[in-house]
């Protein structure tokens, strides 16, 4: 076993990646900044995997054929810079997992949205009797889905940080939700390098695969003409209708299509939110392209639960709905939610200001909300953009 992996993170993605390394014949060698957990280390031991802790050996590492690095790390990091000049593959934990399996892949990203939507897909498929695995930013390892193998369909969550380190990877189904500014620290403050970034989701796929993206986006639809596009094209929309495409007519969901075309009852929806609608259109054409029938797709809308703190109703005391809508950590992730709501809003917001720009919701907030209740580290930015456009702003620690 000549062939020294070196796995930097020892989290999920990092576990994953050692454990199928080793099931594959390789030579992992795990390396973690962080102290690693009891619980891992006695799992690498049984493993007989190398590993250390508070700390990379850079002499060591810099010996690997190849690194698989968490997606956490940014590639300006020194040592990933050091590794990349002596001409080392710097890979991730999906890019690796990916060699070692057939399943169809169905990949999904955008700045807000993809956690929601591949959790729905993944419930739809599975409801449905599919043998389908759920992977990637959600938290589970498709590497150590992958030593056993046993699924026909992975449904993968796939942020900008991931896509950034794959090459040969090829989604058989991609889906775009949207593209808003986010991470830019990660891509020297230029919003491009993030859409470019995104936009990998598309690469190596052949013009038998699909590509579903949300038509209501400027920026996506930019790109798209800007640049030329290989898989088949589905457009979905909330407020346009589409030749072909799926998008609301009414009450309605439409599919429309020559040949494959059907209408869905929207009320079968019990997600909360206009963005919500976005992340379910996803899901219902990926259900619909992987066979899956009408009656299923319902069954599978109605029996669903999100993920917490994504708009997640907590309760209702005194006529008074309690929404838990913590996941909501930029504008852009505010807007929906503001906009997905009709009643009046107390809204509290805080934690730490990255340079927001309140602008995107302002009329939304002078609209809907009826007081805001502040409890970031540095509320001023909140304040002073909302006072006299919100009739009541308090502060609290």
């Amino acid at each position: 076993m000549n062939d020294r992996i070196t796995i930097l993170g020892a989290g999920e993605s990092g576990m994953g990646a050692a454990l199928l390394a080793k099931a594959k014949g390789l030579n992992p060698f795990v390396s973690d900044l962080q102290i690693i957990t009891d619980e891992r280390k006695q799992e690498l031991s049984l493993a007989s995997i190398q590993f250390e802790e508070g700390g990379h050996s850079e002499a060591t590492i810099l010996q690997s054929t190849e690194i698989i690095k968490s997606p956490g790390i940014p590639d300006s990091a020194p040592l990933i810079v050091k590794a990349k000049s002596a001409g080392i593959p710097v890979i991730n934990e999906l890019e690796f997992a990916f060699r070692y399996t057939d399943a169809q892949m169905i990949a999904i990203t955008g700045t807000n949205g993809k956690t929601t939507t591949t959790l729905l897909t993944y419930h739809l498929l599975k409801q449905a009797g599919l043998n389908v695995g759920l992977a990637g930013n959600v938290g589970h390892s498709l590497a150590k889905q992958v030593i056993k193998d046993s699924f026909d369909f992975y449904v993968v969550e796939v942020s900008s940080f991931q896509l950034d380190g794959m090459f040969d990877f090829k989604a058989n189904i991609a889906v775009l939700l949207n593209i808003t500014p986010d991470h830019l620290d990660r891509y020297n403050d230029d919003f491009q390098q993030y859409v470019a970034s995104k936009f990998r989701i598309m690469q190596n796929m052949t013009p038998e695969d699909q590509m579903i993206y949300w038509e209501d986006d400027p920026t996506i639809e930019r790109y798209l003409e800007q640049n030329e596009s290989v898989p088949e094209l589905t457009e979905i929309s909330i407020n346009n209708e589409l030749k072909e495409g799926v998008f609301i007519s009414g009450k309605e969901i439409v599919y429309s299509h020559p040949t494959k075309g059907f209408t869905l009852n929207l009320d079968n929806i019990s997600l909360i939110g206009k963005h919500n609608l976005i992340n379910s259109l996803a899901a219902i054409i990926i259900a619909r392209k992987v066979g899956i029938t009408l009656r299923d797709i319902t069954s599978g809308l109605q029996s669903f639960n999100n993920a917490p703190h994504r708009l997640e109703k907590v309760a209702t005391i005194h006529e008074v709905d309690f929404i838990n809508d913590s996941k909501a950590t930029n504008v852009n992730a505010v807007y929906y939610a503001l906009d997905g709501i009709d009643s009046n809003i107390i809204w509290i917001a805080g934690g730490v200001d990255k340079g927001n720009d309140y602008r995107l919701i302002d009329q939304l907030a002078q609209q809907k909300v009826k007081a805001l209740i502040c409890l970031g580290k540095n509320n001023e930015p909140l304040t002073s953009f909302f006072e006299g456009k919100v009739q009541s702003i308090n502060e609290t620690e």
